[in-house]
């Protein structure tokens, strides 16, 4: 196993928690904290951007007094909760499906917060993973770096790393006024300077693929814009990041009205159409490959939500 053959002394204490979709697999790994002896503090379950920003405010808290405190939260994804633990200065958290990602957060960045996914991640794989990350010290060979110790030069780096990236979020007075853009979010950031490719089936919307099977994207749509009903062959999770659009899920006749920061998830096979009220951006993941199916055409779907407006 990568990183099997550094060890790093055991935190503290590991702050814990989670939402409904990460719940189980958070009181998995609960008892197996303890099983190690480590203190554990469970903030529970709530919404995924709640138990995200609750674990990282209090390892936020935490990280001026003492590295020895760090985070395990869990969601539908483990997106989510890593995505709102990190607006916290001091908060490293990041999504690992695989004791690779683990290995690597720790030895790159140093991550101090450790996002699992209850919908992809068996409780068997979360302790491969945690082992992984609680047992690999920053700096140490990681897959990427070939299983090697990384270069002087690259080490260095690493080094200097922790000082400015403990700086993100404390003060912006030394960056430059002409790019306000440093202060987006991380999953904002993704979409800059990226080329969109419109989707030609869907009128008004466009999309950069960041990762492939299972799959990730951003995703935009001009307001005023149609999605007309259709599926998927994978389930698939979105949080809003700007904007406004409602969604009906027609298989289930369901509603649900989304702006900045909701998150919603559609089953497999779950028919549903969607309407844009502003202009448009969400982070989505797939559980496999993007597809896409129509299941009507689009005066259909804009005649169906005049009709339900009326």
């Amino acid at each position: 196993m990568a990183g099997a053959a550094s060890t790093s002394d055991p935190p503290l204490k590991i702050i814990t928690g989670a939402d409904a979709f990460g719940a189980s697999l958070k009181d998995a790994m609960v008892s197996h904290l303890r099983s190690l002896g480590i203190a554990v503090e469970d903030t529970g379950v709530s919404s995924y951007y709640s138990a995200g920003a609750e674990v990282g405010r209090r390892v936020s808290s935490a990280s001026s007094s003492s590295s020895e405190i760090r985070g395990l939260v869990c969601c539908g994804t483990g997106v989510g909760v890593a995505m709102f633990a990190n607006k916290f200065p001091g908060v490293y958290a990041a999504t690992c499906l695989t004791v690779e990602d683990a290995v690597n957060a720790r030895s790159i960045s140093d991550c101090n917060v450790l996002a699992l996914s209850g919908a992809k991640t068996s409780p068997e794989s979360a302790v491969e993973i945690f082992d992984a990350w609680i047992g690999t010290p920053f700096k140490s060979p990681c897959p990427a770096s070939g299983s090697e110790p990384w270069s002087s030069e690259i080490s260095s780096f690493l080094d200097d790393s922790l000082s400015e990236m403990a700086q993100i979020g404390k003060s912006t007075d030394h960056l430059s006024p002409t790019k306000p853009e440093y202060n987006s979010c991380a999953i904002c950031c993704l979409a800059k300077n990226r080329e969109f490719t419109p989707v030609d089936i869907m009128p008004g919307g466009s999309m950069k693929i960041m990762r492939e099977t299972p799959t990730s994207a951003i995703v935009r749509f001009k307001a005023g814009s149609v999605e007309p009903a259709h599926h998927h062959t994978f389930g698939h999770d979105l949080v809003v990041i700007k904007g406004k659009k409602s969604v009906w899920n027609v298989s289930k006749s369901e509603r649900a009205d989304l702006v900045e920061g909701d998150y919603l998830f559609t089953p497999a096979g779950d028919v549903h159409r969607v309407k844009y009220y502003e202009d448009t951006e969400f982070f989505i993941t797939w559980d496999g490959r993007w597809d896409i199916f129509l299941d009507e055409d689009l005066e259909t779907a804009k005649k169906a939500i005049q009709q339900e407006a009326s």
